[in-house]
């Protein structure tokens, strides 16, 4: 067979049913041996958009998400989302075009060394310079994307070795190689100082979801009775209807969930990357910290854990959770009871009645619209923060935030892949700075039969940038933007646009807009 269709064949061999991406020359092989494949090619308008549809793919699913571009401005575009996903650790198989390989060795129109310009954003990444070779670099590139840490890999595809002859056949997929059991030693000492707390936290981060470790995180909190604080990618990891969840860092009109953590004695890390939250942020007085993580932690002065669990984080929390119910060991939760009470206060406070309205307004409101089990895509911004700090949560992997590169413009692209991978509703809430730099994805969305809300909150402005700024200065510069009119923009993609106007009329047009349809709705927000 021809390289392009093994390259296909190893595709469908993974799983892959969707492949993201906008065409180029030098892929025409590619795009036939997809056309005459299982697997459904989905042609976006910009290679961003398709990085970011195949990140949040992989961190819904946890099968690595695939994305494809031509070389040079093609590869270039893509290249955000895929550094998105390297520092959100979300599994993520890019590939790229290339020129053919008689002309890479001269300056050469729209040739750019794209493998050398991936390598830092990437687990890893390599040209196939070799129809013979394709076979092992494809199941390569998968095996290591979703590998715990899961992440970015990058394939490079020259047009000549595309339509050269193979006799090679497709690897067959083995079963992911596991973390490895916890250490003895290291879980005794665990152990020890968890049983001589009287303070004792929890961290829980990103791996914790990731990993599928929730169901144990909660088995452990039930039975110990210690609170939780997320970061903002370990939200639903421990539901924050619960009584021993303080939400995530920064939570509370005072910021209550960062006050436990600095009053606790014992700082118990699970699935934590410092990438997404500087642990300088939010201090820990003098208590020792466990880091309970598939990697050891980043060596770092504000991050020196005492003792470091490395090792599968549930079957870890499991351990735990045995030795702490045979042990009878709990805690008492006066000390956390009044944070979690100030904290739900806060987020339950009375929105007011008429626009311009909050984002905090919205999202009581946007939270009685939607079931536990929805998808909530959150783009970057000032609203990036009210929904990370005052949005409950769940159930895991439904209120997904990108924290570690933290990219604008995924909010859009990124709820046209949630609903590709999930059955529940999915809403995408970005700014209209965010918005307005994958906004031309809604054709995407709409040509693929896909049906999600967007939520864009319009002030007309980089909000959080000119926040920062008058924190800093007294005032901002730079950030006032122009829109158009932003339900006549969703009109003409086709789909319904709304403008609430009072309280009761936003009520009504997200309890409405929240399902199966393409809607957008402008909140004007001050």
């Amino acid at each position: 067979m021809k390289t392009s269709d093994l390259l296909v064949a190893v595709l469908e061999r993974e799983g892959v049913e969707h492949v993201f991406g906008l065409p180029g020359e030098e892929m025409e092989d590619l795009l036939f041996s997809l056309r005459d494949s299982k697997v459904t090619f989905v042609p976006v308008r910009h290679e961003q958009g398709a990085a970011f549809m195949a990140d949040v793919y992989g961190r819904l699913t946890g099968e690595a998400g695939v994305c494809l571009s031509t070389l040079g401005p093609g590869a270039t575009n893509l290249l955000t989302g895929v550094a998105d996903a390297h520092l959100d650790k979300s599994p993520l198989v890019a590939i790229t075009a290339q020129g053919g390989l008689e002309r890479l060795h001269q300056e050469s129109h729209q040739a750019i060394d794209v493998v050398d310009m991936f390598g830092p954003v990437t687990k890893w990444n390599t040209q196939i310079d070799a129809s013979d070779i394709i076979h092992e670099s494809v199941r390569k590139a998968f095996k290591l994307a979703e590998h715990e840490k899961p992440g970015a890999t990058h394939l490079e595809l020259p047009e000549n070795v595309a339509a050269e002859e193979t006799l090679m056949e497709p690897l067959p997929v083995r079963e992911r190689v596991e973390s490895a059991a916890p250490n003895a030693h290291a879980l005794d000492r665990m152990k020890e100082l968890l049983k001589d707390a009287q303070r004792p936290i929890v961290i829980t981060g990103n791996g914790a979801v990731r990993t599928q470790a929730a169901e144990q995180l909660r088995e452990l909190v039930s039975v110990t009775d210690l609170p939780v604080v997320s970061t903002y990618m370990g939200k639903g990891a421990v539901s924050d209807a619960e009584r021993h969840s303080l939400m995530t860092l920064g939570s509370g009109a005072q910021k209550e969930a960062t006050s436990a953590i600095d009053e606790a004695d014992l700082v118990l890390t699970v699935g934590y990357d410092i990438a997404e939250h500087d642990p300088a942020d939010w201090g820990h007085g003098n208590a020792d910290i466990v880091h309970v993580d598939s990697e050891p932690a980043e060596v770092y002065e504000a991050y020196s854990p005492e003792v470091e669990v490395v090792a599968d984080i549930g079957q870890t929390l499991q351990e735990l959770v045995d030795w702490c119910r045979k042990a009878g060991l709990s805690f008492d939760t006066d000390w956390y009871t009044e944070y979690r009470e100030r904290i739900v206060t806060d987020v339950d406070r009375e929105p007011e009645s008429d626009p311009p309205f909050t984002v905090r307004d919205v999202l009581p409101v946007l939270r009685d619209a939607m079931a536990p089990e929805d998808v909530l895509i959150s783009d970057v911004g000032s609203h990036k923060m009210a929904i990370a700090q005052n949005f409950p949560t769940y159930e895991p992997n439904t209120c997904i935030i990108s924290n570690g590169l933290a990219s604008m413009g995924i909010a859009v692209p990124g709820g046209l892949a949630a609903d590709l991978a999930v059955d529940a509703n999915v809403v995408a809430a970005t700014g209209d700075g965010g918005f307005l730099m994958n906004a031309a994805e809604i054709e995407t969305a709409t040509r693929s039969g896909c049906g999600y809300t967007i939520i864009v909150f319009n002030d007309d402005n980089y909000g959080l940038i000119s926040e920062k700024q008058r924190d800093h200065t007294g005032e901002s510069f730079g950030n006032q933007l122009t829109n158009p009119d932003l339900v006549a923009f969703a009109e003409s993609f086709g789909i319904d646009g709304y403008r609430p106007e009072s309280r009761p009329d936003l009520q009504a047009v997200l309890t409405s807009a929240v399902g199966d349809d393409m809607a957008l709705i402008e909140v004007p927000i001050e």
